[in-house]
């Protein structure tokens, strides 16, 4: 297997885990205590995580052991751990041997000169493996692309994304992506993400900087959660558009607010996946008016997807203004979503033509003189 097939491969299978957690969730309540030694720990290693405006978090081995058996055919589930097998034969990490993964994304301020800076994006691993081997075969297969740099006691790998790169000419907010780093935080724990954020993990594992206490509490309100998301959009926006200063000229925070921090989870209960969430609206007024003002939005919203399977699905989340949050809820049955991922994974028939013989023009008739 030549470099190419094993990055792309390494890439398609990644992903396919990705994407099955964003279909799943938490085990049975009579499961709580097999899963509570594993929650603990991936609490303990996110709570080392640097300051964040948003986090995603997903746990791979609850998916693919609980979860995916109940949409995934045995079949396809076979030929998954197969290539799992092959992938850990091959670089030496089993997705269904990570325990969590973990997205974090912090948006900073304007620079000097007002002008808009992208937010940095930090993806987070830990399992089974050995993160000093991943980080050195990153290395190993980028080549000269990489390089490496000393940080406090950590030693990073970075390289240039050259698609990136060239973008970033012409639009510069991408600047801040044409290079990213890589880099092990503890012997089990791999980061890969933009230099400054990366930098910043490094540091938060040595005790500095980290993530604030109820931005995790919030992501981990429901410890069986296979896959959960939460997050300060209106911290974000502050932030990022000079409501709190620039990077050289800080600014007081004139309102302090929880406004609009969220908390979303998929969870697996019984037979039915059940979505779960809430956004903070500061006030039980602001909770009715932007209930009502969203619910005359869905409706149109939903009636423009052109999938009515889809439709149907999402017409189940019912929303609800309470206190000071408006909360939305669904249950939907396993096997409703495992019908849906199989007509949704069954090829498409090629729509067949019959192509109607040319028209020929009738001889026209030569008149002879007599």
């Amino acid at each position: 297997m030549n470099v190419a097939q094993l990055k792309v491969k390494f890439a398609s299978v990644f992903v396919l885990s990705l994407l099955m957690s964003s279909a799943i969730a938490q085990s049975t309540i009579n499961q709580q205590n097999a899963h509570a030694g594993p929650t603990q720990t991936a609490a303990s290693a996110l709570a080392s995580l640097p300051e964040a405006d948003t986090v995603i978090y997903a746990s791979p081995q609850r998916i693919l052991n609980e979860a995916a058996p109940k949409v995934v055919s045995a079949t396809e589930l076979a030929k998954l751990r197969a290539e799992f097998v092959d992938l850990k034969r091959t670089i030496g990490i089993d997705p269904a041997s990570v325990e969590f993964v973990a997205i974090a994304v912090r948006f900073n301020k304007p620079q000097a000169d007002l002008s808009f800076v992208a937010p940095d994006v930090l993806a987070v691993l830990s399992g089974d493996f050995s993160a000093d081997s991943m980080a050195t075969l990153i290395g190993s297969l980028l080549q000269d692309q990489a390089k490496t740099e000393a940080y406090r006691s950590k030693t990073l790998t970075l390289f240039k994304v050259d698609p990136i790169a060239e973008s970033a000419v012409k639009n510069p907010i991408l600047k801040s992506f044409a290079e990213l780093g890589v880099v092990a935080l503890n012997s089990n724990t791999l980061a890969l993400g933009t230099i400054p954020y990366l930098k910043s993990a490094v540091d938060a594992s040595e005790g500095d900087g980290r993530i604030n206490p109820m931005m995790l509490n919030s992501l981990l309100r429901d410890p069986n959660a296979l896959i959960s998301a939460s997050g300060s959009p209106l911290v974000a926006f502050t932030k990022s558009f000079g409501m709190l200063g620039t990077q050289t000229t800080p600014r007081e925070a004139t309102c302090n607010t929880r406004f609009g921090e969220f908390y979303s989870s998929v969870t697996l209960v019984g037979t039915n996946f059940s979505l779960r969430g809430a956004i903070n609206t500061d006030n039980p007024d602001t909770t009715k008016i932007m209930h009502s003002l969203i619910s005359s939005l869905l409706e149109p919203a939903i009636g423009a997807i052109p999938d009515k399977q889809a439709q149907e699905l999402i017409k189940r989340v019912k929303m609800s203004p309470r206190e000071n949050e408006i909360v939305w809820e669904a249950d939907v049955a396993t096997e409703t979503v495992a019908t849906y991922y199989r007509e949704q994974t069954q090829p498409k028939p090629i729509p067949t033509t019959t192509t109607k013989p040319a028209a020929t023009k009738p001889k026209r008739r030569i008149r002879r003189k007599s």
